[in-house]
């Protein structure tokens, strides 16, 4: 099985999770959690995901590292 295949199969059976668990993935509150900076004033919002961007970061470089780990 050639590389290419091997990733197709692999975005699909993610597309397959994350459709499956959607339900439970819109109920997390991503972009609203504690750390995340909001200065709200009349005519003026500012909104700093920090927090949300940690987690998202580490959530990717694991799910790059299972790539890599997959197709070496």
């Amino acid at each position: 099985m050639s590389n290419t295949q091997k990733f197709i199969i692999l975005i699909g059976a993610l597309i397959i999770l994350i459709g499956l668990l959607w339900p439970y993935i819109s109920k997390i509150p991503l972009f609203r959690l504690p750390g995340d900076i909001v200065v709200d004033k009349p005519n003026f919002k500012l909104f700093i995901p920090i927090t949300s961007m940690i987690i998202i970061s580490v959530l990717l470089t694991l799910f790059f590292w299972i790539i890599r780990k997959f197709f070496n």
